[in-house]
């Protein structure tokens, strides 16, 4: 099995851009998610170029000084967590992974330890 056999039918949409904001990797949900944009015909282009205003000017930052980037949204009825952060090959920064991942609208929180 590869090692990344997983990553396509997780029930989140994993995006994976490079130092430079191309797009790389789509796992399924993800190309339905951005479907209407292209799918996985997006693969090879910018992800900046799938960002307006504000959330362009956010991405634009990530690239240039890797860090994390966590926020929810609502979309068509249904709340998601987008955790946008850093990837390495071999030890260097090799660009930015968006998880968006669909999550109750009401959950439990836990505080532990």
């Amino acid at each position: 099995m590869d090692e990344l056999d997983w990553v396509e039918e997780y029930p989140a949409a994993v995006t994976v851009c490079d130092r430079e904001g191309v797009i790389v990797a789509m796992n399924a949900r993800s190309c339905a998610t951005f479907e209407a944009q292209g799918g996985r015909s997006l693969v090879g282009r910018s992800l900046l170029d799938c960002h307006p205003g504000e959330s362009k000017e956010k991405l634009k930052r990530l690239l240039a000084s890797p860090s994390t980037n966590v926020y929810t949204i609502e979309k068509k009825g249904i709340k998601k967590l987008v955790y946008q952060s850093p990837w390495f090959k071999d030890g260097q920064y090799a660009g930015i992974v968006e998880l968006s991942l669909p999550i109750p609208f009401e959950m439990p929180h836990f505080v532990r330890g």
